[in-house]
């Protein structure tokens, strides 16, 4: 039976969405088309109707997972105008992120599957990362492009470390602590 295109459209992004939840939560190879598939409430056979591969997916979910986050910062600082670098780190340096991988920063989740992958995938990948930098960066300050650029590498770099971090540690205590003192970190930098 055949469905409709906006049908067709609601399924491939019922999958990428799926895909990007399980990414994050059990890797790339965490999970299989067939389970994710059956995630989406979908066949494992209209997989290859939607992407020619795993890899296909793995990238358009990876991008957009980004891509929202990103969005998400900028909404963030538009509602806290007063203090948009506070409002973004203690966002993105909470429990509940810690807690949540599939519905959190992919860089945290993935990075080391998201380095192992072909530059086909990173390219995109690596461009919305100098976009969180310039953002970060904007938000701190500094004296030039160039210093700013530094400060949103250096204060990115430390939150995903430290969601990573928190991830680990089975001490909550330390979880916690790891958290608070980079969001301290980082909203001293201003």
């Amino acid at each position: 039976m055949r469905v409709s295109r906006e049908q067709a459209a609601e399924n491939r992004q019922r999958i990428v969405t799926t895909a990007a939840k399980l990414f994050r939560e059990k890797g790339f190879d965490g999970i299989g088309v067939a389970d994710l598939m059956r995630q989406a409430g979908l066949t494992h056979g209209g997989f290859y109707g939607h992407f020619d591969s795993k890899e296909d997916l793995m990238a358009e979910a990876s991008d957009m997972v980004l891509r929202q986050s990103l969005q998400r910062w900028h909404e963030r600082i538009a509602r806290h105008p007063e203090d948009p670098l506070g409002a973004v780190v203690h966002a993105y340096l909470r429990p509940q992120h810690r807690d949540e991988p599939g519905g959190g920063c992919a860089f945290a989740a993935m990075g080391s599957e998201l380095a192992r992958q072909p530059k086909s995938l990173r390219r995109p990948i690596t461009e919305t990362l100098r976009g969180f930098f310039d953002m970060l960066g904007n938000l701190i300050g500094g004296r030039g492009a160039a210093a700013k650029r530094k400060q949103g590498m250096y204060a990115y770099s430390a939150m995903v470390g430290a969601i990573v971090l928190s991830r680990i540690a089975d001490d909550d205590e330390l979880s916690r602590e790891i958290l608070a003192a980079v969001a301290e970190g980082i909203t001293a930098r201003q």
